[in-house]
């Protein structure tokens, strides 16, 4: 491989020819072979439009002239269309600041521009990182990453999927079945109304993430290196976050106490929290529908979800509810990746927290793995659910929960014995109920009505 020297504070570095990355970056990528983990791609167009929007901050403030303003938008907008993925090569497990992955960017941006413009017209640290401090814009690439990746991905697919249960509360109406507590049988409930339970389930934790993230929207930039705001212009801060307002089409603005800013991350434990909560959701429909639909013929069996997959490398003809099975393992990551958040909020020092590459990977994680899990449980197994009302009615009219519609004819303590003498004869309601004279045949048909319970 052929090497180019570079230099930094340090001295020299050989980097290797025909990357855009500096010293800083190649001293990283030397000093942390840790795992496979990359910095997410979603960080580094979030410190494109970061990058971009400093620039164009700076011009308007006076401190940086209109080419070289141009030329790094233009090196952004080649990063945010994807062109140069593969400049930004830095694993999560580094400098807790994210510092390196800041000056990997830093070096791109300035390296292409001085390309573009035939000349060194760029220096990384003087013009692309004029104003800032890798510790303002790492937790302002953050918190810009988190708010686009939600807004953009998650919530549209948590809507999708409540839409889709919509559609199928309203084609199950009218559909009596056995409701279930505590895995045993209850008084009855209609399919739509249990439905409507997992629908609400997820309106609610829309709700939540909406809401939590107006804590997110705030920026740490003008920070700079310990929130003091040193070596940046007066009114830097505005005048970014009007940036980056501009540049996303979401309204963020500047925090209002920058020593906050920088070193706690409680906005994104707040709306991880609200992340977990959905997750949890998901674990108890995918569950639901799983038990449902368990069988085909020793289960409760009383829903059909779309059969997929062979099942078993040993037993012919067997299917399982794989969407289920991989949606609620997606479940079991968010709710880890939240105590991953939450231990590394924790971690702030003095004026800095330096765990924030391990934060937001856990964090933008559980966006994909949420927006990507609810969409493939959507088309592959919600979509396809049926009813069977034959074994729903089945099931409805050999529980013995029925028994407590009696309960204002009989009393509690009849109504019991009853049901206790049914289950212990295997005979029906009706027959115990009868037998113990408690009712006549005829009362006991006038008053036991399954469908009037729900």
């Amino acid at each position: 491989m052929e090497y180019r020297i570079e230099k930094d504070s340090m001295g020299e570095v050989k980097v290797p020819m025909g990357v855009y990355w500096g010293a800083q970056t190649q001293r990283s990528f030397e000093n942390f072979k840790i795992s496979t983990e990359k910095i997410p791609m979603e960080i580094i167009y979030a410190f494109a439009i970061l990058k971009k929007a400093v620039a164009q901050a700076n011009n308007k403030l006076g401190k940086l002239d209109e080419r070289r303003c141009s030329i790094i938008g233009q090196v952004c907008d080649e990063i945010l269309a994807g062109k140069l993925d593969d400049a930004f090569p830095l694993v999560v497990w580094q400098t807790g600041s994210g510092t390196q992955s800041n000056m990997n960017v830093n070096e791109v941006v300035a390296n292409r521009g001085n390309e573009i413009a035939g000349e060194k017209l760029l220096h990384p640290n003087d013009h692309v990182n004029m104003s800032q401090s890798s510790n303002d814009t790492f937790p302002t690439a953050m918190h810009i990453a988190a708010v686009l990746e939600t807004k953009k991905q998650l919530l549209p697919a948590l809507e999708r999927m409540i839409t889709e249960l919509a559609r199928l509360e309203e084609e199950n109406k009218g559909i009596v079945k056995t409701g279930r507590t505590h895995l045993q049988d209850a008084t009855p409930i209609t399919f739509s109304q249990e439905i409507s339970g997992w629908r609400n389930m997820l309106q609610k934790a829309k709700g939540m993430i909406e809401t939590s993230l107006v804590g997110v929207q705030e920026l740490a930039l003008g920070g700079t290196a310990v929130g003091t705001g040193l070596n940046a212009p007066k009114g830097f801060a505005e005048a970014a976050a009007e940036e980056v307002s501009k540049l996303t089409g979401e309204l963020f603005i500047t925090a209002e106490n920058k020593f906050h800013a920088l070193t706690a991350k409680d906005e994104l434990v707040f709306a991880h929290g609200a992340l977990k909560a959905l997750a949890a959701n998901l674990m108890k429909i995918a569950n639901d529908v799983r038990w449902l639909s368990s069988g085909p013929r020793c289960g409760l069996g009383e829903i059909f979800i779309p059969e997929n997959e062979p099942g078993s490398s040993i037993m012919p003809g067997k299917v399982n509810p794989t969407q289920c099975e991989a949606v609620t393992m997606v479940s079991v990551q968010v709710l880890a990746n939240d105590t991953a958040v939450g231990i590394c909020a924790s971690q702030g020092n003095f004026e800095l927290n330096v765990f924030m590459p391990v934060c937001i990977y856990n964090f933008l994680q559980s966006v994909r793995l949420l927006a990507d899990g609810l969409d493939s449980f959507r088309v592959h197994c919600v979509a396809g659910i049926r009813a069977n009302t034959e074994k729903m009615n089945e099931n409805l009219h050999r529980s013995l929960m029925l028994v407590t519609c009696l309960n204002p004819y009989i009393g509690y303590e009849n109504a019991a014995k009853t049901a206790k003498k049914a289950y212990i004869e295997n005979i029906s309601l009706k027959e115990a109920c009868v037998s113990l004279g408690f009712l006549t045949e005829e009362k006991f048909d006038e008053v036991f009505r399954p469908e009037n319970m729900v």
